[in-house]
Formats: C-alpha cells, structure tokens, sequence
C-alpha cells in the first residue's frame, strides 16, 4: 500500500465560530504558523484559504460564496513557503471562477473545485449566526477549470460532497481531461450537498468512484472522524485533518493547534502499518513536479 497523504486545513473559522484558538484570517503570521507546524507533524498537503469575503446574503446570479483576496492569498502562501515545503492547495472551492483562475497565476501546486453543485450550511453552535454558501457548478464550467488548470500547470482537486461529481468527472474525462484524478470525498458537511458520515458511506462512495482516482477523506463530524479517517486509511486513501474539518481532539475538548491533529492521524497511520508521506514522496505519488 502507497504511503498516506496527509493534508491539513487550518485556517477557517467558518464551520466552527467556537474555536478562539483559531487565528483569524488577517493574522497572516498567526495561521502561516498553524500549516508550518502542521507540515512538521506530518502532513504533506497544506489546504489553505487565504484572505476572503463571505457574501452576506444571496447574489443575483445565484450564488452566495468567498470573494478572494488576491494580495492576502498570496502573503499566506509565500509566509508558509518561506520555511517550509508543502504541497501547497488552494481552497474555497465555491469562489467564482474568475476568481479562482487569477489565484492559478500565484502557482500553487493544486487548486480546489466542487464537482457537484455547493450548498453548505454551517451552525453547530447557535450562539453565533449561520453561514451558508451556495453555487452550482455546470460541467461547462467545470471544463473550463480544467482548461484552466492544464494551462497553469496546475492539479485540480475534485470535491466530491456526494456520488453526482463523479458524473462530472467522467463528463470531464470525455473531454480529454483529468485522466488521473485527486478527489476528496466530504462526510458529515453540513447541506443540501450532504453524505451522511458513516461507514456504509464512506465505503459506497469509494466503490463508485471512477478508475484512476487518487482519493481522500474529509469529514465534519466530531463524532465519527476519526473511526472514519482510519477505514480510510486501511482501505487505503488518504486524509485530511485540521480546524476547519474537526477542531476537537476529544469531545469538547478543542485541539491547542493543527499539529496536535495531524500526529494524532500520524499514530492513527502508524497502528494500522501504514508509513506517511513527506511533501516529497507526496509530490510523487500525485504526479506532481519537484519543489
């Protein structure tokens, strides 16, 4: 079995507003800091989201997501680069598409996509006001990232919230694209794009998954990531950990940073026989050029 990818998603207080711990966005040093010692952890992927608007309320072409930052996204990216060398994937998979092109030219090595269409709904905590993005992704537009994509050189990850973006992706793949893929498949994300985060589930949506998939796990359910993170690892994909996907090393009990998380999956890796990658040996089994 391949080494695992672990990838960390640190800087988002969007799915869990509780999270003090959590360095807001500005504080370009503060969440550099949180992938740095992530990387050192462990992980080999650093999934990160840069300086972004979330729109207040549903725009006239339909759509309610991040307006990026382009300045912001590229100090986090360089503060993080400076003194480590991760895989370097850009989120906010909603943003509009305009938007996300322009972040291609900083030169990460993998951009985020939803390949189905996004409606999330983030409110585990009533206390704090919810927030909801919302966007559907046409395949048009979907070939057009993909266009996008080969022209900067760049590796599309497939966001998979429910077993409709693999169509995609095979639609996609008619097309001449995306013949070896990154996908991550989302459990337990709150919406109308939802998967529930079980093992029957994890297990179907990885027995529909097209041929020539690499895959990955993301899953928002305090509860149940971990036990699902490790039938991953067993049946061998890989994983994300992180603030944004589950801030909790124990029920109620938040982690005292992202590196805390990902050497809980590195032990997690460990006691199932599996090796972790480096961002170098990363890079090689994603097909990805040398840093």
């Amino acid at each position: 079995m391949e080494k695992l990818i672990i990838t960390v998603a640190c800087d988002s207080r969007t799915s869990y507003p509780i999270n003090h711990l959590c360095p807001p966005q500005e504080d370009i040093e503060g969440v550099a800091r949180q992938y740095i010692d992530g990387i050192s952890a462990g992980a080999a992927i650093a999934h990160i989201h840069g300086i972004r608007t979330l729109e207040e309320s549903m725009q006239a072409d339909g759509r309610q997501v991040s307006r990026m930052n382009q300045e912001g996204w590229k100090r986090l990216n360089d503060a993080i680069l400076s003194k480590s060398s991760p895989v370097m994937q850009f989120g906010v998979a909603s943003a509009r598409i305009e938007e996300k092109v322009k972040l291609m030219g900083l030169g990460p090595d993998m951009m985020a996509v939803a390949f189905n269409a996004h409606d999330e709904y983030f409110n585990p905590d009533p206390q704090f006001p919810p927030k909801r993005m919302m966007a559907i992704h046409p395949v048009e537009e979907l070939l057009a990232y993909a266009k996008a994509a080969d022209e900067h050189k760049v590796k599309l990850e497939v966001e998979c919230f429910h077993t409709g973006a693999f169509w995609n992706l095979e639609f996609i793949r008619k097309q001449g694209y995306l013949q070896n893929a990154y996908t991550t498949l989302f459990l337990g994300w709150p919406g109308g794009t939802w998967t529930p985060p079980t093992e029957k589930a994890l297990i179907y949506m990885v027995d529909h998954l097209p041929k020539n998939c690499i895959w990955n796990v993301s899953v928002m359910s305090p509860q149940k990531q971990w036990d699902l993170l490790s039938l991953a690892v067993s049946l061998g994909g890989h994983v994300r950990v992180g603030y944004e996907d589950n801030p909790y090393i124990a029920p109620n009990e938040l982690a005292k940073n992202n590196a805390v998380l990902v050497e809980r999956m590195v032990k997690i890796a460990q006691g199932l026989g599996r090796d972790v990658a480096t961002p170098k040996e990363a890079r090689q089994i994603l097909g990805l050029k040398a840093s």
